[in-house]
């Protein structure tokens, strides 16, 4: 009889703590309810409610202000203006890391919409700089540069499929950069000489199968199209931007980097914010390994000295679950490669 009647006594005691959890759930349902209508916020969303809007209210107010400065520059055109123009660009780059940095709590719909009204502001101020500053006519030089180019073994060619969209590229420049090459050594080094190029913009644009050493510190680097490449870069001290990778290696030291189209790539990164992909897949990620004469140098005045662990902290726009995107990976430490010294380039351009 005894163990009869257990199972009984164990289902009603069951029974009795599921009606308390469920007059548990409708009593705070209740209460945030009348929260609700009462006007205050509810205890367990108001952090992240109370980030997001100090988020947007420091946002539009740089935003507001930077607007402004353009404004007042565009109407008052004058040569002597460029160094307010280096300081706005200086504001757009720190608005664009604080989006990076508050990227973890806001919702991927504002995170787009910063990221946009981003790019805008960026256009406006090449817009008010091509006002200001005029490019210069273009000359024949009297030296004109020589470029030292060393065949590489060939690779098996990769079918590039086009992307469908753009990451928002402004027209890249064949004279600063490498394009259309194929199986090739292209190296380049950036110092206090090349005052022309010097921390200024560099393109990589429609390589297959070669391998590229940039030794040294640039403002910017533009990639676009590249197949079945090595690329080694020492430090970039703005954005690393690439539209369409295939079977490539990027060993990068950069502010932040933006990957469109990538697919099957490995990058070795420092980077002091977020990386961001977007229309990836396969791609893996590892901590930075290059190595040259004077490299800590140029990372410590890029801000860059100390590894931050951001190179596996990685966003995917195109996946909003909480679950772990399936498109990257932190790249196997059995199948990472050893430390690239890129210290001696030996003829360069």
């Amino acid at each position: 009889m005894e163990e009869t009647e257990q199972p009984t006594h164990d289902s009603a005691a069951a029974a009795e703590a599921l009606d308390r959890k469920h007059s548990a759930m409708v009593e705070r349902l209740s209460n945030r309810h009348h929260s609700r209508l009462s006007g205050k916020p509810d205890p367990s969303s108001a952090t992240s409610f109370e980030s997001t809007q100090s988020f947007l209210s420091q946002f539009s107010q740089s935003k507001s202000a930077i607007e402004s400065d353009l404004t007042g520059i565009r109407h008052h055109s004058d040569p002597t203006q460029k160094p307010d123009l280096e300081s706005i660009s200086l504001q757009i780059s720190a608005l664009e890391k604080l989006v990076a940095e508050s990227s973890y709590f806001l919702p991927p719909f504002e995170i787009r919409t910063c990221l946009n009204t981003i790019g805008h502001l960026r256009q406006t101020l090449d817009d008010v700089t091509s006002i200001v500053i005029p490019k210069k006519k273009f000359s024949f030089r009297n030296k004109p540069s020589k470029k030292t180019t060393t065949a590489i073994p060939p690779q098996n060619d990769a079918v590039f499929i086009e992307p469908e969209k753009k990451l928002g590229f402004r027209d890249l420049n064949p004279d600063h950069g490498f394009t259309n090459r194929k199986n090739e050594l292209l190296k380049k080094e950036f110092n206090g000489s090349d005052s022309e190029i010097q921390y200024g913009e560099f393109t990589l644009s429609d390589l297959k199968g070669c391998e590229v050493r940039l030794k040294g510190c640039l403002r910017a680097l533009f990639m676009d199209k590249l197949i079945n490449c090595k690329v080694y870069v020492g430090v970039v001290m703005g954005s690393v931007l690439i539209e369409g990778a295939e079977g490539c290696v990027f060993v990068l030291g950069a502010h932040q980097i933006r990957i469109h189209n990538a697919k099957n790539c490995d990058f070795y990164l420092r980077v002091r914010s977020r990386p961001i992909i977007e229309d990836c897949h396969g791609v893996r990620f590892a901590p930075y390994c290059l190595n040259y004469e004077g490299i800590e140098k140029d990372l410590t005045e890029a801000n860059l000295g100390e590894e931050n662990g951001n190179w596996e902290n990685v966003d995917d726009f195109r996946w909003l679950r909480a679950l772990q995107s399936p498109n990257w990976s932190v790249l196997p430490q059995n199948e990472r490669i050893s430390m690239v010294d890129i210290s001696n380039l030996g003829n360069v351009y």
